[in-house]
């Protein structure tokens, strides 16, 4: 008897949990015609090879969930135009380029990429502040 208690509050935790992972992050509003044109300008570049998102992606180049708000659209602009000695220059149009920024800024009003030093534990763990 105990048992089908167990079980049916593992489901009902398995169920409120995955409702919880899933909902959705609040963006603010959806993305519109320029951001989702942003977002086929990352990916037929293929950024997500070498950069993360909200912590997916590769990990050749730094995550750029956050990165207008820590470095401006400028410095974007830059990098992408110009490449460095491990990022290839890309050369796109001043459209596709302010499309990208759109979309890199949408995706930074969004999350955050990083975790804040003072969030993290000397063992590594991060600290969940009330």
């Amino acid at each position: 008897m105990w048992q089908r208690k167990v079980l049916a509050f593992l489901g009902a935790a398995f169920v409120a949990g995955t409702w919880f992972a899933y909902r959705g992050a609040d963006t603010g509003g959806s993305a519109d015609a320029q951001v989702r044109r942003g977002m086929d300008v990352w990916q037929a570049n293929n950024c997500v090879a070498c950069h993360q998102l909200y912590g997916l992606g590769g990990y050749m180049g730094p995550d750029l969930t956050d990165v207008i708000t820590m470095r401006g659209d400028a410095h974007v602009r830059a990098f992408v135009q110009h490449g460095t000695q491990r990022m290839p220059a890309h050369p796109l149009t001043e459209a596709e380029l302010d499309d990208l920024v759109a979309f890199l800024a949408w995706v930074d009003a969004s999350g955050q990429g990083r975790v804040p030093d003072s969030a993290v534990h000397w063992t590594g763990t991060f600290i969940l502040e009330p």
